[in-house]
């Protein structure tokens, strides 16, 4: 992954979680929501592991790595991603996407307060701009919130965004202090994985297996593509690029979700749905390009200069 532009890791990150809203879908029925959540990054963190060993890494870590690496993988891994399944039993997908676009500016102000990195106007304006677009592309399920399983579903959505969140800035931590990152997301979605089948139990639900070719395809889809694969470079933009900049994956992962549900489930596109993709795109642009560059697009800035 390393290899790889930023940019290229950005849209193969962004490709891959638009896709997963839809194969989310074939996980719910026989199993419990955690204990899919569990069986999917218990595999993806072994995997991991092996990809480490593979490659001449290795597989252990000191235990001051071993401890923040933990609290990384029960925070994203295991609390979150079950949070954000729970919240799609009670509301639409589209609105779960609008809440986790909220990721973005929460990695903002968590950056501003773990490392007190300043909050600058091309980060806030490409941060407001894409959840403008959020809302706005998917208005009317937002208008849609009203009983209290909705409102149920909201809080599980907001409180996967938080915890997400969080995970995101212990990753941008663990990167900063050198832990190796195959290894190191490896033992994070084990624990996550275990968080989640802990919570499963809990909950009093028994860890039964869906042995249809849907779920264990869906499965295998989120675990390599969703997990392996999509992590692995979306961890490598939060090293290269902080936590801020790459979590507008959050806003690009819905848009291209929606694209994809024109494509295969026959999305009806309105206007609100071309103002808020606008919005959005605008939002990438701000966000994704240095400074130096945007200002070369601002050409209008210098026309009265050329004039003079």
């Amino acid at each position: 992954m390393p290899a790889l532009p930023s940019f290229a890791l950005y849209l193969l990150s962004s490709l891959i979680w638009g896709s997963t809203w839809m194969a989310i879908t074939f996980q719910f029925g026989l199993v419990d929501p955690a204990a899919s959540v569990g069986y999917r990054f218990l595999l993806a963190g072994l995997i991991f592991l092996a990809w480490s060993v593979w490659r001449g890494e290795g597989w252990r870590l000191p235990l001051h790595h071993l401890r923040w690496v933990a609290l990384q993988g029960v925070l994203l891994f295991g609390i979150s991603y079950t949070a954000t399944y729970e919240a799609e039993r009670h509301i639409a997908s589209g609105l779960m996407a609008v809440l986790n676009s909220a990721t973005m500016l929460f990695n903002l102000i968590g950056l501003r307060i773990a490392f007190g990195k300043r909050l600058d106007a091309k980060s806030l304006a490409g941060a407001c701009l894409g959840c403008l677009g959020i809302v706005l592309v998917f208005w009317p399920e937002l208008a849609s919130v009203k009983d209290a399983s909705a409102w149920l579903g909201v809080g599980f959505g907001l409180s996967a965004a938080v915890l997400a969140s969080v995970g995101n800035l212990v990753a941008q931590r663990n990167h900063q202090h050198k832990v190796p990152l195959q290894a190191g997301i490896g033992w994070a979605m084990l624990f996550g994985g275990a968080t989640a089948l802990l919570i499963a139990l809990g909950k009093g639900e028994a860890l039964v297996f869906d042995t249809r070719p849907g779920y264990i395809a869906s499965l295998l889809y989120l675990a390599i593509f969703g997990s392996v694969i999509a992590f692995a470079s979306y961890f490598t933009l939060i090293g290269r690029m902080g936590a801020g900049r790459a979590g507008y994956v959050a806003v690009a992962v819905p848009i291209l979700a929606l694209v994809l549900s024109g494509f295969f489930e026959g999305f009806v596109w309105q206007l609100w749905t071309v103002l808020g993709i606008a919005c959005a795109v605008a939002g990438n642009l701000i966000m994704m390009l240095e400074p130096a560059r945007l200002q070369r697009l601002a050409f209008w800035r210098r026309a009265p200069d050329a004039q003079a």
